[in-house]
């Protein structure tokens, strides 16, 4: 009995230590900021690729949308000139048949020809080709204008229907970052808890007075406004429509997709980077931009629950690098 009572004790005394090593249930470690982060990272570059394909097509579509209009108003007065002669040529028509002509008709009507209806015809028919002539190169404009409307409410059909299939993949792109952001609060323990300081010194590091330099400024400017799925602002931004709004402040016109902004500048080697260039990532995909500042440093839009903000130019794979203007 004596033994069975000890060999009891032993057996309670480690169990007991057991709950203080492991507690009631071992706790699961939270995630920490940098695996958050990480995970972030790759989800958004998974994720970029159809916003950034999103931001081409809606911007394609409206700027159809606008030609749309603008050709539907030149049309709109082509088509009266035209209403407005034809009814003048059956005016006149109607009138000479009534009337007679003061020459060559009166004549074939006195003569009392028995072909004179005849004659009276072809002359009506002769007068109608005429008036008709004077008004070709409108008629010729109007249907020009009218088959390029035609061609473009075909394609912009098309257009249509993608960004509405976008839209809906948009919808489920949203529910994927919400989900993210969960995650981001859990880690830092708040909806506005940041990963870091948004600036990371100066900016831009270097100012030149050049166009470069004022839209790196400007870009500066923006630091600390939230990253928001297709903004171009004023009070938010993705990653091209930050250096959209970065070079248009210095009168440089870029497209609103980061793909379009590739080919809208000279390519530069990373030796030749000034303030205002542009850095691509992602080779292939081409889903993110980031604007140089000097310094090794750029100011980009990364994703969103981020803002604008500061980075080193490695953040990841580069593409190429672009000087626009």
């Amino acid at each position: 009995m004596r033994r069975a009572a000890v060999v009891r004790s032993l057996v309670c005394a480690v169990a007991a230590v057991g709950v203080i090593l492991t507690g009631p249930a071992a706790a699961q470690a939270a995630p920490s900021p940098s695996s958050v982060e990480a995970q972030i990272d790759k989800k958004w570059n998974e994720l970029e690729p159809t916003i950034e394909q999103y931001n081409d097509v809606h911007g394609k579509l409206l700027k159809n949308r606008s030609q749309q209009k603008k050709l539907a108003a030149q049309l709109t007065p082509l088509q009266v000139k035209v209403d407005v002669a034809l009814r003048q040529v059956r005016g006149l028509a109607i009138d000479a048949y009534m009337q007679g002509a003061p020459n060559a008709l009166n004549a074939m009507l006195i003569s009392g020809s028995p072909t004179g209806l005849t004659d009276k015809l072809t002359y009506l028919d002769q007068l109608a080709r005429n008036q008709q002539a004077q008004i070709a190169d409108v008629v010729a404009l109007r249907d020009k204008l009218a088959k390029t409307k035609s061609d473009l409410d075909v394609v912009t059909r098309s257009i249509a229907a993608r960004d509405v299939d976008l839209g809906k993949r948009k919808k489920n792109i949203e529910t994927q970052i919400t989900a993210l952001q969960k995650l981001r609060i859990q880690a830092y323990g708040s909806a506005d808890a940041n990963d870091g300081p948004l600036k990371l010194g100066p900016c831009p590091v270097t100012y030149t007075n050049d166009k470069g330099g004022r839209a790196a400024q400007r870009a500066c400017d923006l630091v600390g406004l939230p990253y928001v799925f297709g903004s171009t602002g004023p009070n938010s931004y993705d990653c091209s429509g930050l250096t959209q709004e970065a070079w248009g402040s210095v009168g440089v016109s870029l497209t609103h997709y980061t793909k379009a902004q590739w080919t809208e500048g000279r390519a530069v080697s990373k030796s030749e980077l000034r303030p205002g260039d542009l850095v691509f990532y992602f080779p292939g995909s081409l889903h993110h931009v980031a604007i140089y500042i000097g310094g090794g440093l750029v100011v980009h839009a990364p994703h969103t629950g981020d803002h604008v903000r500061m980075a080193t130019i490695d953040r990841g794979p580069i593409a190429g690098y672009r000087r626009p203007g």
